[in-house]
C-alpha cells in the first residue's frame, strides 16, 4: 500500500512512460547502427574505389543524421502540451521527418552527379571489388533488415511518423545495397572475362539506389507535407460522419476537422442537435459523439460543438417552446385555438419570483414578439405568468385530518376514471394548507385525459375545501400503483 503523500502513477501516465521508453530506446538503438554501418561502408568504399559503395556509405552518413534528428525530436515531441505549445509538441516529429527527406534529396544529387562523372567522363576509373566488399554490404543488409523491423513495430506500436521514416529509410537501404552488390558482382565478372562494357555497372547501380531513394523520398515527403498541412487522412472524415451520424439526436453534422501532430490526432466537430432538448441532455450527446469518433481514431482529442436547430419533425408547439428556450424561459400549459380563421395561443410562463411586476411583464412582451415573429401563423397570444420559485419552503407541521382526507376521498370517488386515491398527505406551509396524493388511472389512458381528471380533481377539492391554498396530485398506472 502506497504511504500517505506519495505519489501512485494512473495506468495513463504508466502508458505514456513505456511509450516514451520504448521510442527514445529504438531511436537510440538506430543512431549507433547507422555509426557503425555508415563507418565500415567509408572504409571499403575508399578502398575499393566503388561509387555504388561510396553512394551508399553517404546515403548511410544522412541516414545517420537521421537517425539523430530523429532521436532528438523524439525526445522534444513527447513533452506534454504546454500554454504555449497547446496541441502538443507532436509536430517536431514531423517537422524532422520533412528535414530528412531534404537529406535524402541531397544524397541523390551527389550520386547522380557522380555517375554522370564517371559514366561519360572518367570511365577509367579503377575499381576494387574484394571480398571486404561484399562482407560488409551483407553486414549493412543484415543491421538494415533489423533495425528497419524494430523501428517498424514501435512506430505502428505508437502510431509516429518519424520512427516510421526512419524504418522507411533502412528498409530501402536493404534494396539499395542488394544492387550495389550485384554491380560489384558484374564489375567483378567484367575484370576477369575482360568484358569493358560491364564496367559500367557500378555507376548504374549507384543510379538505381539514387532512383530508389528518389522513390523512397516522393513517398516521405508526401506524408510529411500532409501533416505539416493539416491534411486529413484519406477517407477517414467519411467514417467519422457515418459514425456519428448514427448517435441518436444527432440531427446533422456541420463541420469535421482533423489534424495530426506527431502519433496524436485532433478533432474538431459541430454537430446540430434539437432546440428542445436541454442543456444536459445536450452533453450527453457530444460524449456518444466523442465515442462514435474515436471508433475510428482511438486516443483522439475530440472537441464537440452542439448547435441548436429546429428538429424535422416540428410542430408549432414545439416551435413556441424552441423560442422560449432559446432565451432561456419555460413555457407549459400551451393551449392554441383557432378563431375566425386565425390561431390564438394562451401559455403560462413561470419567471422569477423575485421579480416586480413590470418587470416580469417586460420580459413576456418581448417573449411574445419573439413568437409572432418567428411563429408567423399565430395572430394573438395570451400569457399566464407564475412565479419560479427562488427559495426553499420550510414545512412548519404535517397535518392529520382523518375527517378531511376521507371527504376528499369521497369526492375522488365519484370520478369513475380514479380507480384508487391513497397516500394522503396534508403539510401547513407559510401558513397555508397543503395537500398531496396518488391516484390510480388505467394503464392505456392518454396523459392528455390524466391531466383533464387531475385538474377537475383539483378544482373539485378546492371548491369543497377552500382553505386548501395547493393540491398536488401524483398519477400511477394501475398495474404499478405503488411506486
Amino acid at each position: 500500500m502506497a504511504q500517505a503523500g506519495s505519489f501512485v502513477p494512473n495506468a495513463t501516465q504508466l502508458e505514456l512512460e513505456a511509450m516514451r521508453r520504448d521510442k527514445h530506446a529504438v531511436a537510440l538503438n538506430s543512431v549507433f547502427a547507422a555509426i557503425f554501418i555508415t563507418g565500415l561502408k567509408v572504409v571499403v568504399g575508399v578502398y575499393t574505389g566503388s561509387l555504388g559503395i561510396l553512394s551508399e556509405a553517404a546515403h548511410s552518413g544522412l541516414d545517420l543524421i537521421a537517425a539523430f534528428i530523429t532521436f532528438m525530436s523524439i525526445r522534444v515531441s513527447d513533452k506534454p502540451a504546454d500554454a504555449d505549445h497547446q496541441f502538443g509538441h507532436g509536430k517536431v516529429e514531423n517537422f524532422s521527418a520533412f528535414i530528412e527527406t531534404g537529406l535524402l534529396l541531397l544524397t541523390c544529387v551527389w550520386i547522380v552527379y557522380e555517375a554522370g562523372k564517371r559514366l561519360f567522363f572518367h570511365g577509367n576509373i579503377e575499381i576494387k571489388p574484394s571480398i571486404w566488399a561484399f562482407v560488409v554490404m551483407f553486414i549493412s543488409i543484415a543491421v538494415d533488415i533489423w533495425r528497419s523491423r524494430k523501428l517498424k513495430r514501435i512506430a505502428d506500436k505508437y502510431n509516429s511518423q518519424a520512427l516510421e521514416a526512419d524504418a522507411l529509410h533502412f528498409s530501402t537501404d536493404v534494396w539499395s545495397s542488394s544492387v550495389v552488390i550485384l554491380g560489384l558482382a558484374v564489375v567483378a565478372y567484367a575484370q576477369r572475362t575482360g568484358t569493358t562494357w560491364l564496367m559500367k555497372a557500378d555507376p548504374l547501380a549507384a543510379l538505381c539506389v539514387a532512383g530508389i531513394v528518389v522513390y523512397v523520398s516522393w513517398r516521405l515527403a508526401r506524408q510529411t507535407v500532409d501533416a505539416l498541412l493539416d491534411a486529413a487522412p484519406a477517407g477517414v472524415r467519411s467514417k467519422i460522419i457515418d459514425h456519428v451520424s448514427a448517435v441518436e439526436g444527432v440531427l446533422e453534422i456541420e463541420r469535421v476537422r482533423i489534424r495530426k501532430a506527431g502519433n496524436h490526432y485532433f478533432v474538431d466537430l459541430n454537430i446540430g442537435l434539437s432546440r428542445q432538448v436541454t442543456f444536459q441532455r445536450s452533453g450527453l450527446v457530444a460524449d456518444a459523439a466523442r465515442a462514435a469518433v474515436r471508433q475510428v481514431l482511438p486516443e483522439a482529442d475530440v472537441d464537440v460543438i452542439a448547435i441548436p436547430r429546429a428538429g424535422r419533425g416540428e410542430n408549432i408547439f414545439d416551435r413556441i417552446r424552441g423560442v422560449a428556450t432559446r432565451n432561456n424561459w419555460y413555457v407549459h400549459d400551451i393551449s392554441i385555438q383557432e378563431i375566425d380563421g386565425k390561431l390564438h395561443v394562451e401559455q403560462h410562463v413561470e419567471l422569477d419570483e423575485r421579480l416586480t411586476m413590470m418587470q416580469a411583464h417586460d420580459l413576456v412582451t418581448r417573449l411574445e414578439a419573439d413568437i409572432r415573429d418567428e411563429v408567423k401563423e399565430i395572430d394573438s397570444i395570451l400569457t399566464h405568468i407564475e412565479s419560479e420559485p427562488a427559495r426553499i419552503e420550510h414545512t412548519q407541521r404535517i397535518e392529520s385530518d382523518a375527517k378531511l382526507e376521507k371527504q376528499l376521498l369521497a369526492i375522488a370517488d365519484r370520478f369513475k376514471e380514479i380507480h384508487d386515491m391513497h397516500d394522503v398527505e396534508f403539510k401547513r406551509v407559510g401558513g397555508r394548507l397543503y395537500v398531496s396524493c396518488h391516484c390510480t388511472f388505467d394503464d392505456n389512458m392518454t396523459l392528455s385525459r390524466v391531466h383533464e381528471v387531475q385538474t377537475e380533481l383539483e378544482i373539485a377539492f378546492k371548491h369543497a375545501h377552500p382553505e386548501l391554498f395547493r393540491v398536488l396530485i401524483h398519477p400511477e398506472p394501475a398495474t404499478d400503483a405503488r411506486r
